[in-house]
């Protein structure tokens, strides 16, 4: 089929999926005012809905696209589960327990689960300047782990569901979602082979709309929808809209040129947006720690995307 403009230059592949990563960094850590406001299923179900409704025609096939075959449907429905539902549905219970800054620290995770899940699941190489990176995540989430929580993960420390604080569920449930991500990405480079990405972005949502609307429509019957601010209902359009629509499209179309183990190195760009957005937004605030953390994170990201030096060759004329 034919290639996206995209796929023609790495650069601008590289700008998609940095793009990508950083509107989920956003909305992850913005989606902890609108869990206070609607309960985790419903939230969900009228993300999927918002972004079925701006996708209604990328649900068409192309007629240039192949038919899909019982594999390519199966790996869609994966997709839709790990990545959209699964995702969702740990994110939202997580930061909900813990803050927006813990949560993006945790997600720094998501480039090296990336790289060992593309090496067992699409052969492909990791190369020194990518176990660099996994080691500066994984340095990062350590330095982390040595702080304290503050705000509402403060709060939740001091209340305990078998014998564990409720911060410390709320890490496990978005590390949970970090491994849904790295799914995510390492499905989404098989689909890219044969689909595109509009086109996988309108099914996997229908997918996931599909999925939780039972428990959507129980929540949404409860519900008493008067007592919404116009504010929150605008920031569950933006919420919804780039959850299901820009942050995927984004995402397919940089991986289309774009190796899984390298576009996994991107998603550090997730906890630094849910960080920033915790910070300059809500309140929140990051420890001298913290910082170096990150600032080994972002060491990791320029290892594994700076170009490769070029071997000298000699030739003897």
């Amino acid at each position: 089929m034919p290639q996206t403009a995209f796929s023609a230059k790495p650069w601008q592949a590289y700008a998609c999926l940095a793009l990508s990563m950083s509107l989920v960094g956003s909305y992850v850590a913005l989606s902890k005012p609108l869990v206070l406001v609607f309960p985790v299923f419903l939230l969900a179900w009228l993300r999927f809905g918002i972004g079925g409704l701006a996708m209604w025609r990328w649900l068409r096939k192309p007629a240039n696209e192949p038919s899909m075959s019982p594999r390519t449907r199966a790996l869609l429905f994966l997709e839709s589960f790990l990545g959209n539902f699964l995702f969702s549905i740990c994110m939202l219970f997580g930061v909900s327990l813990t803050t927006a800054v813990a949560a993006g620290v945790v997600m720094s995770a998501i480039p090296a689960v990336v790289a060992v899940l593309s090496r067992v699941f699409l052969k492909e190489q990791i190369d020194g300047r990518t176990a660099a990176a996994i080691a500066c995540a994984a340095i990062g989430i350590g330095l982390f782990s040595l702080q304290k929580p503050e705000g509402a993960g403060q709060a939740n420390a001091e209340v305990a569901f078998m014998g564990v604080p409720l911060s410390i569920w709320g890490n496990v449930l978005v590390f949970a979602a970090v491994v849904c991500e790295a799914s995510y990405v390492v499905i989404g480079k098989l689909l890219t082979v044969g689909l595109g990405p509009k086109r996988i972005s309108a099914i996997i949502n229908l997918w996931g709309f599909a999925l939780v609307t039972p428990m959507g429509l129980w929540a949404a019957w409860q519900f008493d929808f008067s007592t919404v601010q116009p504010s929150i209902w605008v920031l569950l359009v933006f919420y919804g809209l780039a959850a299901s629509m820009w942050t995927v499209w984004l995402w397919m179309t940089g991986l289309k040129t774009v190796p899984a183990s390298r576009a996994g190195v991107f998603t550090v760009m997730l906890p630094l947006s849910a960080a920033a957005i915790g910070v300059l937004f809500m309140g929140e605030h990051l420890s001298p720690m913290q910082l170096l953390a990150f600032g080994i994170a972002l060491f990791g990201l320029v290892l594994a995307t700076l170009p490769a030096r070029k071997k000298q060759v000699t030739r003897l004329e």
